[in-house]
C-alpha cells in the first residue's frame, strides 16, 4: 500500500518560522515534522509515498530526495497554485492503482492511530473510504464531523459555530480511500475559499450512499500543528516519546537528569543542568553554569552561554545565546544572536493568557506563559527584553535596553531615541 502525503501549504499562521523554511521541515524533538510523518507511516508498513508539495517545495525534495536514506521510496507531485487538498490528491492519481493512505503531512500521529484506520478499513471489507476523528475542546477550530445513526460519515463541517457543531469529533487528517476516489474528486466545485477540498469528496460519498466510515483515535496519539504556539506542545509530545541517548562529551560536573539526547560531536560544559526530557544537537555547545529546563530542543551549532536558563523552547541551528539571559516558552529560529542579559517575559503581571497576532487578527493562545517568537537572523543587544507573544521578524535587530513590545516586521531596527540622537546605529 502507498500513502500521499500533503506537504503543499504555506503555513501563513506560522509566520515569521515559515517565512524561509517550509512548515513541513520545521524540527520538533530534533526531526522534521515531515519525517516525523513518514517514521509512523514506516512502522504501520508503509515505505512507498507520493509527497505533494508547492510552497518552498525545493526545500523538501532536497531535504528527502528519493527517500533512500530514510528506508522509503518517494515521488513528488507539486501543485501548480494553492488550490486545496482535493487537488492535492487528485493530481496523485498517476501514481495510485490501488487502496492508498492520504496524511496531513503537517500534524504528528503515533503508529497506533494509523494502524486503527488501517485495520478498520481491511476488517469492514474496504469501504470506500476511513477517517479517523479525534474528540476535541473546542470544535469550532477543526471541520467537525457529523454522523449518521449507523455511525457512518454523513459530511464534515469546517469550523461550524461551536453550539451548532454536531459532534466534537474532529477529522484527524487520516485516511484510506479506495481508488474510486479519484472519479468523485472529478466532481467536486470549489469551496468559500476557492479550493477543492477533500472534506467535499467525502461528502459526495456518502450522498452517493457509498460508506464511509469514522475510526476513533486516541487524543493522546495525535497533535495538530497550527500556530507558533503548538510547536511548543509538539516538541513536547515527540521529545516525551523519543528513545534518548547521551553521546556527547559530558564535562565532569555536569548535570543531566531524566530523559536527555546529547548528539555525538555536542559539549555539555561543568556545571550545565539539564533536565530532560531535553534534545541537543550536533555541535551544539552548552554551559558553563546554565540550567536547561525540560521540553528543550537545542539545533545543531548552537550556543547556549555561561548563567543561561532556557526552559520548555525550541532554538534552531546555529543560534547563539548570551550569557545571563532567559528564553522561556519561546521558539528561536536559525541563526540569532542573543546579547547578554536578553530576556524573553513569559508570563503576564495581570497573570491573564497571552495573546498574539496571527494573521492580523489578536488570538489569545489560551496559554498563561508564553514568550517570543523569533524568526531567523534575529540580533538583540544587552539587556533587551522581549515582552510576552511577540514576534520579531527575519533578519531583525533589536538595541540594547529596549522593550519589544509589539511584533516587529522583517528587517526592522528598534533602538532606543536616546540611542539613535547619538547616532548609535548598528550598521
Amino acid at each position: 500500500m502507498k500513502a500521499v502525503l500533503l506537504a503543499a501549504g504555506e503555513g501563513v499562521r506560522l509566520l515569521p518560522i515559515t517565512a524561509s523554511r517550509p512548515k513541513h521541515l520545521i524540527q520538533v524533538g530534533g526531526k522534521p515534522i515531515l519525517q516525523h510523518c513518514l517514521e509512523a507511516l514506516k512502522l504501520c508498513g508503509i515505505t512507498e509515498v507520493v509527497v505533494v508539495t508547492y510552497y518552498m517545495s525545493a526545500a523538501i525534495r532536497s531535504y528527502f530526495g528519493d527517500g533512500a536514506k530514510f528506508g522509503f521510496k518517494i515521488k513528488y507531485v507539486e501543485q501548480s497554485a494553492v488550490m486545496g487538498t482535493g487537488n492535492a490528491v487528485g493530481i496523485t492519481e498517476p501514481h495510485i492503482k490501488d487502496d492508498f493512505v492520504v496524511v496531513y503531512a503537517d500534524l504528528l500521529f503515533g503508529q497506533q492511530a494509523l494502524q486503527a484506520v488501517i485495520e478498520t478499513y481491511h476488517k469492514q471489507h474496504k469501504p470506500a473510504a476511513v477517517m479517523a476523528v479525534v474528540p476535541v475542546d473546542k470544535p469550532e477550530n477543526y471541520g467537525i464531523i457529523e454522523l449518521t445513526k449507523e455511525n457512518h460519515v454523513k459530511r464534515v463541517i469546517e469550523k461550524p459555530n461551536c453550539k451548532e457543531a454536531p459532534s466534537n469529533l474532529a477529522n484527524a487528517g487520516l485516511y484510506i480511500f479506495s481508488s474510486e476516489i479519484f472519479d468523485v474528486l472529478r466532481k467536486v466545485k470549489k469551496s468559500i475559499r476557492g479550493e477543492y477540498e477533500l472534506t467535499d469528496a467525502i461528502t459526495l460519498l456518502s450522498e452517493a450512499k457509498k460508506t464511509v466510515l469514522a475510526i476513533k483515535i486516541s487524543k493522546d496519539d495525535w497533535f495538530d500543528i497550527g500556530r507558533p504556539w503548538d510547536l511548543l506542545d509538539a516538541n513536547a509530545w515527540t521529545l516525551k516519546r523519543m528513545e534518548h541517548r547521551v553521546l556527547g562529551k559530558i564535562e565532569q560536573g555536569a548535570h543531566l537528569l531524566g530523559p536527555v539526547t546529547v548528539a555525538e560531536t555536542a559539549r555539555v560544559r561543568s556545571g550545565a543542568y539539564i533536565e530532560g526530557p531535553c534534545f541537543i544537537d550536533e555541535g551544539a555547545d552548552v554551559g558553563p553554569n546554565c540550567f536547561i529546563r525540560p521540553c528543550t530542543s537545542i539545533g545543531k551549532n548552537s550556543r547556549i552561554g555561561n548563567a543561561c536558563e532556557i526552559k520548555n523552547s525550541i532554538i534552531m541551528d546555529g543560534t547563539h545565546i548570551g550569557h545571563l539571559s532567559y528564553v522561556g516558552d519561546s521558539v528561536l529560529c536559525e541563526k540569532c544572536n542573543l546579547g547578554a542579559g536578553t530576556i524573553t517575559a513569559n508570563l503576564r503581571l495581570d497573570d491573564c493568557t497571552v495573546k498574539m497576532m496571527i494573521k492580523d487578527q489578536l488570538i489569545d493562545t489560551g496559554r498563561r506563559k508564553l514568550g517570543a517568537i523569533l524568526g531567523d537572523n534575529v540580533k538583540t543587544g544587552v539587556n533587551s527584553v522581549l515582552m510576552p507573544g511577540v514576534k520579531v521578524g527575519n533578519n531583525c535587530c533589536v538595541g540594547p535596553n529596549v522593550i519589544v513590545e509589539r511584533d516587529l516586521a522583517p528587517g526592522t531596527m528598534a533602538m532606543l531615541q536616546q540611542s539613535l540622537d547619538k547616532k548609535k546605529i548598528l550598521p
